[in-house]
């Protein structure tokens, strides 16, 4: 499996990232610990997970994801893996951290407090890299900034990047650290696949130029790509089948922009090229996402043993000029599959 460095920092993590977000809630706590295990068998070494997991989140389920990390963690060898977490920020608007209440921000007293409350969950002394889960456009970046430095500083973390930021947002933060002398940003989480294909625009040019790297989340786009919700299929146990029939409007939203009849085109459009290739839609799907040159390291997420075991026959898939050509053409086809324009088109 190929290695690569997380922006300028020390770190060099596996190109596959194991996701967590759905330990605790649709993979019990023997599941997730037979998930992580295979991917440690598999050469893995990345782990990533948050605060505020598993997904959809409650003020009941809330940490419960980073306590089965931790409790898998005191099992291994803490200094071969790289552990990411997340503090969970203001953007979310339909969802506060229980154990901070109220209006949560990024500033230096809830990072603080976040950061402790994940070493705690997670059994460990350190986190190799934190991110901010959701920005806070309205905070002063300086303030942010220092707090994470802080906690570089003081060995609690390693290295810090953000989750859903803009690229506005990537370059403010990267002036701000450069004016203050302060610690900088060395990743951005961001939603990029198959059917949404966004970062390859703006995103890519600031990673490329200002070496940052891009970990993509939902590289399946959040299930639809393996086909699961074709032909207006709504599979019991679903994320999105749970945010159609019993979602707040918000998590209806969502699901909408990610199951349309465009994405399920896209789906529908890909299974023939990965017919042609004798391979699967999902490692066709994370095979492309690891060939980006700004791509450090693609999330993967699996509810079961087999779906993470599908995921594993992207690990030796170079994908073609002429398969990446096909699959381009699918995109000219039908562009801005899930974005809001791609919904306004239906």
């Amino acid at each position: 499996m190929k290695r690569n460095r997380l922006g300028r920092s020390g770190i060099v993590v596996t190109d596959i990232c194991m996701g967590t977000m759905t330990f605790g809630l649709q993979a019990d706590e023997k599941t997730s610990f037979a998930i992580m295990d295979r991917a440690l068998d598999a050469g893995i070494d990345f782990f990533d997970t948050a605060e505020m997991y598993p997904v959809p989140p409650s003020a009941e389920k809330f940490g419960i994801t980073e306590e089965i990390v931790g409790r898998w963690l005191k099992g291994r060898n803490r200094g071969e893996l790289v552990v990411a977490t997340k503090v969970t920020g203001p953007g979310h608007g339909w969802f506060r951290p229980p154990v901070r209440g109220g209006f949560t921000a990024l500033d230096r007293r809830q990072i603080f407090q976040a950061c402790e409350d994940s070493l705690r969950r997670l059994q460990t002394d350190y986190i190799d890299l934190y991110q901010t889960h959701w920005p806070d456009h309205g905070m002063e970046q300086e303030e942010t900034l220092t707090a994470l430095t802080t906690l570089i500083d003081q060995g609690k973390i390693r290295a810090w990047g953000s989750s859903n930021e803009t690229c506005w947002g990537v370059m403010k933060n990267l002036w701000e650290a450069e004016k203050h002398g302060l610690a900088r940003m060395m990743t951005v989480q961001n939603n990029f696949s198959l059917i949404n294909r966004r970062c390859e625009s703006e995103l890519a040019q600031v990673c490329r130029k200002e070496n940052v790297s891009l970990l993509p989340y939902s590289p399946l786009g959040g299930g639809v790509l393996t086909g699961k919700y074709n032909g207006g299929a709504l599979p019991k146990g679903a994320r999105f089948t749970e945010y159609i029939e019993n979602g707040q409007p918000r998590q209806k939203r969502m699901a909408a922009r990610f199951v349309n009849e465009r994405t399920l085109e896209v789906t529908a459009r890909l299974q023939v090229i990965a017919a042609d290739l004798g391979v699967s839609v999902t490692a066709l799907a994370l095979a492309w996402s690891r060939q980006h040159d700004f791509v450090a390291s693609t999330i993967v997420g699996a509810t079961t043993i087999a779906q993470f075991e599908e995921s594993l026959q992207a690990r030796d898939l170079i994908l073609s000029a002429e398969t990446l050509a096909r699959i381009d053409a699918i995109d000219e086809a039908i562009p801005c599959a899930m974005t809001e324009d791609g919904l306004r088109r239906l």
